[in-house]
């Protein structure tokens, strides 16, 4: 039936959105390091404050947008976005010290949080109610494809280019951004006056945050917490392994193995509930990085790139099409900024304390130690969401 169709203009077109704010993010992380070394001279430390304090502004962009996206439209913050993220772009050509440098990056996350987060509302609400897991696992696979190319698109730069030139393609994808963004249609939906996210006289943290989606939420920020130690340290481990050829593959093994699992995962989550997904990917992550904490192998380092594109990968789009199934539609917006709040948070904190504890625990020890985190979310998953038989979807009216 036509009410059934997911491959529309309007998905396409914001997953082509969704993908190019991914792959500005992903370039661009690979270079503002080097950037802060190479032209000001900062020291390793300072030069990761200047790359992290992105996230910062992302999380004031996400909490901000949810909760005002309902009342003037998604659509409207869309465009916003997209032009405070051409700015935010061009502004690096500005740079002429550290603290303008960071002040830059906080402001180009806070309009990215813009972007991702009034783009997953739209792209929540054009999906048909039947196939949400489904569309939300294609949706999310623009993201894994930024993970793959944006990396890779910035260390080719940094050996062929010189910083000035990386700048100005970082700036023209996000005018083409901006240019692909105002053909996106703004998706209307007639909902119970009660459901909208009302203005209140003071401070009511209903009105930033959707509190029916918290326990999914903290499932994730969790599991983003374990995440963050691969994402951080895998590099360093390699070195320390003597396995650099093989870790400069992971992140595409990982690419590849959700771009192929996503899409019979979404549609398993559609059919038989959360938990039929949920409980695998959970094993299956920490069964990865039990075998991370103890590879010594390219081979093995390579199957733990995969296993975690099966387990934390498939968790990350299954956990959002969950909790979007928790609320009626007018609570999309609150619901997708409360949701990645969580996982930002767990992706952004992770490496600052974890971090700490390397010297006491080592890489092995540490990836352990998540491994064992990971095993009691599978028991707090269990109390906070596994016990419902299904996860119901609210009736829109």
């Amino acid at each position: 039936m036509s009410a059934a169709r997911l491959w529309t203009r309007d998905f396409i077109t914001i997953a082509t959105v969704n993908f190019i704010t991914y792959l500005i993010f992903f370039l661009l992380m690979v270079v503002i390091a080097s950037y802060a070394i190479d032209r000001f001279q900062a020291s390793t430390s300072i030069a990761g404050l200047v790359s992290g304090i992105f996230v910062i502004g992302v999380l004031i962009g996400r909490l901000g947008t949810g909760r005002i996206i309902e009342d003037i439209g998604s659509r409207k913050i869309l465009i916003a976005g997209t032009v405070s993220f051409i700015i935010t772009s061009g502004l690096y050509f500005a740079a002429v010290n550290l603290v303008i440098l960071t002040i830059i990056r906080l402001l180009h996350g806070i309009a990215y949080g813009l972007v991702s987060t009034a783009a997953a509302t739209i792209v929540a609400k054009i999906i048909p109610p039947s196939r949400h897991g489904e569309g939300i696992g294609y949706y999310s696979m623009s993201a894994i494809l930024a993970t793959a190319f944006g990396p890779f698109i910035g260390i080719l730069l940094i050996q062929h280019a010189n910083f000035h030139m990386i700048f100005i393609v970082t700036t023209i994808l996000a005018v083409i951004n901006f240019a692909i963004s105002v053909v996106v249609s703004d998706p209307a939906h007639k909902s119970r006056q009660t459901d909208k996210v009302k203005p209140a006289k003071g401070f009511h943290i209903s009105a930033f945050l959707e509190m029916r989606v918290m326990p999914i939420s903290l499932i994730a920020l969790i599991i983003g917490f374990a995440y963050s130690v691969i994402l951080s340290f895998i590099s360093l481990y390699a070195q320390e392994l003597h396995l650099e050829q093989a870790a400069s593959f992971y992140f595409l093994v990982y690419a590849l193995t959700v771009l192929v699992s996503r899409p019979f995962s979404g549609r398993l989550l559609d059919a038989r509930g959360g938990n039929f997904v949920m409980y695998p990917c959970l094993l299956i992550f920490m069964l990865a990085m039990f075998l991370l904490s103890r590879t010594s192998h390219g081979l093995t380092l390579l199957l733990v790139g995969a296993l975690v594109g099966i387990g934390y990968g498939n968790f990350l789009s299954c956990a959002q099409a969950i909790a979007l199934k928790l609320v009626p539609s007018t609570r999309f917006g609150l619901a997708t900024a409360t949701f990645f709040i969580f996982i930002d948070l767990g992706i952004g904190v992770g490496p600052y304390l974890l971090g700490a504890l390397v010297p006491c625990t080592g890489y092995r020890g540490l990836y352990l130690m998540m491994a064992g985190v990971i095993m009691a979310t599978v028991i707090l998953y269990y109390f906070l969401m596994g016990r419902k038989a299904e996860v119901k979807q609210p009736q829109n009216h």
